[in-house]
């Protein structure tokens, strides 16, 4: 069997975990803080929220729990989202009051 055969495996291993970490770079330097508060406030007006959902009823925190990047609150709900932009988990916002500006 050719020496050649032995090393591709590891290139083309090297090479995905390449554009994976490019990828994920690219993602995390990218991403905004309002990309995020306009995509939980998207999801809470079309799946959670009901009827009576609107985006100005959202708005968005430091990270509330370990591994939050941001937390964004919207009406009776909490979404807490990592620094990729992926949630992690929905808690409630009970006993909770918007901050004063």
């Amino acid at each position: 069997m050719p020496r050649w055969v032995w090393w591709v495996p590891l290139g083309v291993a090297t090479l995905i975990g390449a554009l994976l970490a490019f990828r994920y770079g690219w993602i995390a330097a990218t991403i905004t803080e309002t990309d995020v508060i306009n995509a939980m406030a998207n999801r809470y007006m079309t799946q959670d929220g009901g009827a009576e959902a609107q985006v100005t009823d959202c708005f968005g925190l430091a990270g509330q729990i370990d591994g939050a990047w941001i937390t964004v609150r919207c009406g009776a709900f909490s979404y807490h989202v990592n620094r990729f932009g992926r949630l992690i988990s929905i808690g409630d916002a009970v006993g909770f009051e918007r901050p004063s500006t």
